[in-house]
């Protein structure tokens, strides 16, 4: 090939990368099993998987979570989009819910799963802790009076938390279900959080997608994917053991999963 062709083809090249759609994503670089920045948690790929459908690529802006997460990423235009918001926020434009997960027990005790068990009053119940605050269920916990069980472990590092069940550092731990089905181990069961709510507070969530309330065409492009290609998706969440109960509009006409769900 000659030098101007290759001149030629390279420039062809470079204007069509130029050219190309940008998907703008804001995503946590160090929170499996949902994303880090290698690119391997479901939600990277999510990212890809909607990429693809919209003849785009992705460009991340890595953002890790904390007050005022969405208002100083997604609302300040350092993105368009991101993956993984519960369905009921209201400080954003949610797509259609493309799963809906729980939080679990991950125990090497079989068939801990309600809240109320009375084994639990024997035994150290490691709990998540976001900032100076433990997750929702550890309020069911104390009003059972069970404050004295708990044993406080960080939402950065949720492996740590599940591998405390392993070592019996803890005897069961109660932590967000994406979090439980990718860290357990064999010998560890993985049970939904019964009940599914306490008072007022839930458990179980659904999940969307997050863009500016004003970006109703992009809010719009994404249903579409998430509708065409709900199968793909569920199959992807199964890869990282997410747990899902019941059933999302994306997943009405599928079989809801087993409640032991390893």
């Amino acid at each position: 090939m000659s030098s101007r062709c290759l001149s030629l083809l390279l420039c062809a090249i470079a204007c069509f990368g130029a050219d190309q759609r940008v998907l703008r994503v804001c995503a946590d670089p160090n929170n499996m099993p949902f994303s880090n920045n290698r690119a391997e948690g479901f939600e990277n790929r999510l990212a890809e998987l909607v990429a693809r459908e919209l003849g785009a690529r992705v460009e991340y802006t890595w953002f890790a979570p904390g007050r005022g997460y969405l208002r100083n990423s997604l609302n300040a235009e350092l993105c368009d989009v991101v993956m993984g918001v519960p369905s009921a926020l209201d400080t954003v434009a949610v797509t259609t819910p493309y799963y809906r997960s729980t939080y679990v027990f991950v125990s090497r005790h079989p068939g801990i799963q309600s809240l109320n068990d009375p084994r639990l009053k024997d035994m150290r119940i490691g709990v998540q802790m976001i900032a100076e605050d433990y997750v929702p269920p550890a309020y069911a916990l104390a009003n059972n009076g069970l404050s004295g069980n708990v044993v406080g472990y960080s939402s950065r590092a949720p492996e740590r938390l599940v591998h405390a069940v392993s070592k019996g550092d803890v005897d069961v731990a109660v932590i967000w279900g994406p979090f439980g089905g990718y860290f357990a181990t064999k010998g560890l069961e993985v049970r939904p959080v019964s009940p599914a709510m306490y008072q007022t507070i839930p458990f179980t969530y659904e999940m969307s997608m997050g863009v500016r309330k004003a970006d109703s065409a992009l809010k719009a492009e994404l249903d579409r994917v998430i509708g065409g290609q709900c199968a793909a998706i569920q199959k992807l969440l199964d890869e990282y053991r997410v747990p899902r109960e019941g059933k999302t509009t994306c997943e009405s006409s599928q079989a809801s999963p087993s409640a032991v769900l390893r």
